[in-house]
């Protein structure tokens, strides 16, 4: 019995930990891709389109594999996600002014994410 009551608790544990394990993962996914967008906007505010195309392709990288690892539809993930590939876009198109705004958009969609 006493057997059983530890087995059970060691399958506990461990499924404890690799839930928790997964939400981590997330979590820093969107740590990055916050810090990727901050750096992104504070290039956009100067007029550098390409750089800030760089850290929006990464910020996206991260949301995708925050959303992946969440495995539920988040809205506020999905209009980030979709606020990095405007701002990848416009940034593509030298229109450092719009896509900064589409980051700081993203920046506020993850900010709410939970």
């Amino acid at each position: 019995m006493m057997r059983n009551l530890a087995t059970a608790a060691l399958i506990v544990g461990a499924l404890t930990f690799a839930v928790g394990g997964v939400s981590w993962a997330a979590e820093s996914h969107k740590n990055q891709a916050i810090k990727e967008i901050e750096e992104g906007v504070s290039h956009g505010k100067q007029g550098h389109a390409d750089i800030l195309v760089k850290h929006a392709e990464e910020a996206l990288k991260h949301a995708e594999m925050a959303q992946k690892k969440k495995k539920t539809g988040n809205p506020h993930m999905t209009g980030a996600i979709h606020d990095l590939k405007d701002a990848i876009e416009h940034g593509k198109a030298g229109k450092a002014d719009v896509a900064t705004h589409h980051l700081e958009d993203a920046l506020v969609h993850l900010n709410e994410v939970k």
